[in-house]
């Protein structure tokens, strides 16, 4: 579903992804983990279209999109729920999920936000309230969610369970691993490598804006340097 060959980009004279490859097949949950800094977001950008690719190719189910922007990419299945959640917090939660769907103009759309509301029952109890008065860990349901509305074929996660609590990021990621459900594929990077690796297919460590080591979730997990740089293990 999506292949990335050879990626690069660079924040003014500096380039900070090297080379990245990685691809993601249909119906798989994928995560990429490291260290803060390590270049994780920056991919992420990259492949939505919100950062500019410098070299390299990103094929998005066998069409190349690496210079298509990223209003494009969502029309063609390709969302991004982003780190820090940045939902309209003048808004409230319907607001915000019709805004994920700006995309439709049809009787789907109601439809697409019961399904949301099925995987998150805390946001329909307050779909008339404003999103800045939810927590945290309401905030992220609602940013997953909205993103969600587009109708995506893969999902793009950026660091979902950042800032939450335990109880909540485990309730974050077994809603990642129900959307499997839906058919969506998901691309996830997470600093919590054992939560993310826990829930995967396959995974990719990377280290200063490189790929250093992929392969089946269980085996990163299993293997020694892994455990002991990433997983506190």
């Amino acid at each position: 579903m999506l292949q990335v060959e050879n990626l690069s980009s660079c924040y003014g004279r500096i380039e900070v992804l090297h080379g990245v490859d990685l691809e993601v097949h249909s119906g798989e949950i994928v995560s990429v983990v490291g260290a803060n800094g390590a270049g994780k977001t920056t991919l992420l950008k990259c492949l939505s279209g919100v950062q500019p690719a410098s070299g390299g190719k990103v094929h998005f189910r066998g069409e190349d999109i690496s210079t298509r922007p990223a209003h494009r990419r969502t029309s063609l299945g390709l969302a991004q729920a982003p780190e820090g959640r940045q939902i309209f917090t003048n808004l409230t939660v319907e607001e915000n999920l019709r805004l994920g769907a700006y995309l439709f103009n049809d009787d789907r759309i109601d439809k697409d936000m019961e399904d949301a509301f099925r995987l998150f029952p805390i946001l329909k109890e307050r779909r008339n309230l404003s999103a800045g008065g939810l927590s945290g860990g309401q905030q992220q349901m609602l940013a997953v969610a909205r993103a969600l509305m587009s109708r995506p074929s893969c999902l793009l996660l950026d660091e979902p369970s950042m800032g939450l609590a335990p109880k909540l990021v485990e309730q974050i990621l077994d809603v990642v691993k129900n959307l499997r459900s839906l058919e969506v594929t998901v691309l996830m990077v997470e600093q919590n490598a054992l939560a993310a690796l826990g829930i995967s297919d396959r995974g990719y460590v990377m280290e200063t804006g490189r790929i250093v080591m992929s392969g089946p979730a269980e085996e990163l997990i299993a293997d020694e340097g892994v455990r002991e740089a990433y997983l506190g293990i």
